[in-house]
């Protein structure tokens, strides 16, 4: 299983990095491996101390099912998605604001944003994918 390295991570990030700067929003924002695990993470100054959490867990979603996490919101209050929350320790985010990263039609990561609006955090997770 293929995974993103730490050079394209801090490309993603950089590049949504200066999205959220350009649209003037406090978020976190988390680049994860294809297993949903941190590879880099920051925080804008002044954004909430939740928002390294929120992106991280929205980030962990949309890696591992390979969609962007917005598409798994209308599941997150199913029984097995419950159970999934509850395995992860309550890390995962059913909720928009993360994409997947590819390379062709691989996952290899995801980006997930948190703090602004569900719309504004897929809009800087987007900028941040377009870089790969």
């Amino acid at each position: 299983m293929a995974s993103i390295t730490l050079a394209e991570a801090e490309r993603v990030l950089q590049a949504a990095k200066a999205k959220a700067l350009q649209i003037g929003v406090r978020v976190g924002i988390t680049v994860v491996d294809s297993r949903g695990d941190p590879v880099i993470a920051l925080k804008t100054d002044g954004a909430n101390h939740f928002t390294f959490d929120a992106s991280r867990g929205k980030a962990h979603v949309s890696a591992v099912f390979g969609v962007p996490s917005g598409e798994t919101a209308a599941r997150a209050d199913s029984p097995v998605f419950r159970s999934l929350v509850m395995m992860e320790g309550g890390r995962l985010i059913f909720s928009i604001g993360a994409v997947p990263l590819k390379q062709g039609s691989e996952v290899i990561g995801a980006i997930g944003v948190g703090g602004a609006t569900g719309e504004q955090d897929e809009e800087i997770a987007r900028a941040g994918a377009a870089v790969l």
